[in-house]
């Protein structure tokens, strides 16, 4: 397995006699199998909310979707089961696929909907199985819930109980650090959109909403699907720069691409940044987009940075491994033509969509309805232009209710969230 790593300028032309100019950096990253590549042996947990909202026709249908899955499971991958309500339990231990029977039995059996959603709990036993299976395989959780974390109480200054958001977040962080990812399903439309957002960007996974129940199946194997196509992991990109060349401040790097996702930047020991990416999928695009500034820089082709992807190839048990180098260059020129990319124009309007959308639920929780419509008019055409009609049609739609004096309802501000970050599925 190799990493593909290419970059692009929005514009590589830069005026000599500025002093400083902006510049956005797309950078696309995937993993391309060789022919002798095998797939690479996974180890998924599910924990799922059996929460009492989940009584009845929901958890029926999870149950359906879960067995679906195990039937995709090859000879060698792991499966582990975590359900949670106001405590979690292990359902099925961390174990390599014999018998799906089996599995599909202690499902039935064991999972059933009542009591509260201590989502935290839940997601630290997932984390704790994927552990014992983590050596030499993709190790990913579907974390599906249908409602909100269990918040502590404050009086005053002191805190009393957890507060479970806040875990959630710590815990999805602490599994990217040791190479898991985390993927979030919403079911339904009273979950918490901030919540499993966060966590799937900290997990370094993906959001998914199931808006009704028939739907389940569709995305677990849609996310299955993801998970089948990792070829590498724990992959991060890494930057060093000229002296004169410095990103941005606020917010310098977001994915684009498959998902819309605000990426943190981390300090490298000697100089640079790195970025962590997480898995690379076989041949699927990963586009990330840095925002940065070049000081003054001498007339002619210059070389202004470098960049190379860190990652581990499980199937090798190789750890650390290092792309080749990239060079980043810029023309620098006396008599300045501006030379735009098309492509690194889209995913400039991809982020634009994105952050537009932010910006007017902003707006809407100020209590400032117009505001919101405005900006989720400017998404739309965002959208657009990008040729992401449904998406257009979904914040267009949001935006005249807006204006008519009506209120979202919480699926209509959950689909807003989502065809502001992906592509929705129909």
């Amino acid at each position: 397995m190799k990493v593909q790593l290419l970059s692009s300028l929005n514009d590589p032309n830069i005026d000599v006699a500025q002093v400083s100019s902006q510049r956005q950096l797309a950078i696309s990253i995937s993993a391309i199998a060789d022919e002798f590549d095998r797939c690479l042996p996974l180890n998924l947990c599910l924990i799922l909310d059996q929460s009492g909202s989940m009584h009845g026709k929901p958890i029926q249908i999870v149950i359906q979707a879960v067995e679906q899955l195990l039937d995709k499971l090859q000879p060698g991958d792991r499966i582990s089961i975590v359900a949670f309500s106001g405590s979690a339990q292990v359902i099925v231990p961390n174990q390599v696929i014999q018998d799906p029977s089996t599995i599909k039995s202690q499902l039935r059996n064991k999972l059933s909907a009542s009591g509260g959603t201590a989502i935290a709990e839940g997601l630290q036993l997932g984390i704790t199985e994927l552990m014992q299976g983590a050596k030499g395989t993709v190790s990913q959780a579907f974390l599906l819930t249908d409602g909100h974390g269990e918040s502590s109480l404050r009086i005053w200054k002191w805190e009393i109980g957890t507060d479970d958001n806040k875990r959630c977040l710590e815990l999805a962080q602490k599994a990217a650090k040791i190479n898991l990812t985390i993927n979030t399903l919403g079911f339904g439309s009273n979950w918490n959109q901030d919540l499993l957002e966060n966590i799937a960007d900290a997990g370094g996974g993906s959001l998914a909403y199931i808006e009704s129940p028939e739907q389940a199946l569709e995305v677990f194997n849609r996310l299955f699907g993801r998970l089948k196509s990792v070829g590498l992991t724990n992959a991060y990109l890494l930057f060093s720069f000229l002296p004169n060349i410095r990103l941005a401040e606020l917010k310098p790097i977001a994915q684009v691409s498959p998902d819309t996702i605000e990426l943190p930047v981390q300090p490298e020991t000697q100089g640079g940044f790195s970025v962590r990416l997480g898995d690379l999928m076989q041949d699927v695009e990963r586009v990330v987009l840095a925002n940065m500034y070049l000081g003054d820089l001498p007339e002619g082709e210059q070389v202004i940075g470098h960049i190379q992807i860190r990652y581990d190839d499980p199937a090798l048990n190789q750890q650390t491994l290092l792309s080749p180098i990239v060079p980043i260059s810029a023309n620098i020129v006396r008599k300045y033509q501006p030379e735009l990319n098309p492509q690194v124009q889209q995913s400039i309007l991809a982020l634009a969509k994105y952050r537009q959308t932010q910006l007017a639920e902003v707006k809407l929780q100020q209590g400032d309805r117009i505001g919101a419509a405005t900006m989720l008019q400017t998404a739309a055409k965002t959208a657009l232009q990008i040729g992401d009609t449904n998406a257009a049609n979904i914040l267009q739609l949001s935006a005249t209710r807006l204006q008519a004096g009506e209120q979202l309802s919480p699926a209509e501000l959950k689909k807003t969230r989502i065809v502001s970050k992906t592509v929705l599925q129909n």
